[in-house]
């Protein structure tokens, strides 16, 4: 679960925008936050129901304060950017960069550049403020398929939890470009979610129709296997991967990703906001239910240094 920059599929497969989708209350801080419509007795689907129960999962857990939104939780990115080699004096750019807890990591890494790039109002003044200070640092208004900004001018390429909830087709527009955005020997660093191998086909888009209701946004994860294969087919050496259970929403990671304070003010903010416990609630269970199916993978793939010859 993440926060996608681009288009989103839906759980029957039709293409739509993410932005459209977008929550009138977003989290605290952000453009457009307010207070989550009071109440909860009116039908599920309903206009006149929680705003909780209609928002895409990811923007709900930001409103709760959850800022770790991705599915193998802060220790896996962290163990993902140390093997992309980050030294100080490098170019950064992060596509999608949520509410901005990447940003705060790649910022202390002293980078002489760094760009967060995302189309979407939501999470932008969190990011803002994750920013400010950094004279290095901008935020890119732009889609992650078409970043506008020049080839060749980053060292390292980060995007989290926002390819898995493409359609396979926008999947490789954002590698591609991220490809190009890259310095030859520079690096393209994703942490997604990811589904076992063996699974069937019927297996495989159950599973995802199942995600896609649960967070009402469409998620299309691949295989470990099918990552690495798009990474490969853009042209790049895949390096590096780990993985990490799928436990976004356990007590455990809560405690690790978003430390004490953080996992309290999240529970206190649950219960005081109609319909939200209901719904982390059944997120939570789906992630149980298909706990054998599910994982989290990161990846780091580099860009070939041309030679003479080639």
């Amino acid at each position: 679960m993440g926060m996608g920059s681009t288009d989103s599929v839906s759980a029957d497969g039709a293409a739509q925008q993410a932005g459209n989708t977008a929550p009138a209350n977003t989290a605290p801080g952000v453009r457009g936050a307010g207070t989550p419509v009071p109440g909860g007795s009116a039908p599920r689907g309903s206009r006149q129901a929680p705003e909780a129960t209609r928002m895409q999962g990811h923007w709900l857990l930001a409103m709760l304060g959850k800022r770790v939104l991705r599915p193998g939780g802060i220790a896996l990115t962290r163990r993902m950017l140390e093997a992309c080699a980050l030294a100080p004096g490098q170019r950064l750019v992060e596509l999608g960069p949520g509410v901005g807890r990447t940003a705060e990591i790649l910022l202390a890494t002293r980078p002489s550049s760094y760009r967060g790039v995302d189309p979407h109002p939501e999470g932008r003044e969190q990011v803002a403020a994750v920013l400010d200070g950094h004279p290095e640092a901008q935020y890119v208004v732009a889609d992650a398929a078409q970043t506008t900004l020049p080839e060749a001018s980053a060292d390292l390429v980060v995007g989290e939890a926002m390819l898995t909830m493409q359609s396979d087709t926008h999947k490789r527009e954002i590698i591609a470009e991220a490809a190009r955005l890259l310095a030859p020997g520079g690096r393209y660093a994703i942490h997604e979610l990811a589904l076992r191998g063996d699974l069937t086909d019927i297996e495989v888009e159950a599973t995802r129709k199942e995600i896609s209701r649960a967070i009402r946004v469409g998620a299309r994860p691949l295989t470990v296997a099918g990552w690495s294969q798009m990474l490969t087919e853009a042209g790049l050496v895949v390096e590096w991967s780990g993985t990490a259970p799928m436990h976004l929403l356990e007590p455990r990671r809560l405690m690790q990703d978003e430390g004490l304070v953080g996992t309290a003010r999240f529970m206190l903010r649950m219960a005081r906001t109609p319909g939200a416990r209901e719904r982390v609630t059944s997120m939570r269970r789906l992630f149980r239910l298909r706990a054998t199916a599910l994982t989290a993978v990161a990846l780091v793939a580099r860009k070939p240094v041309q030679t003479a010859e080639g």
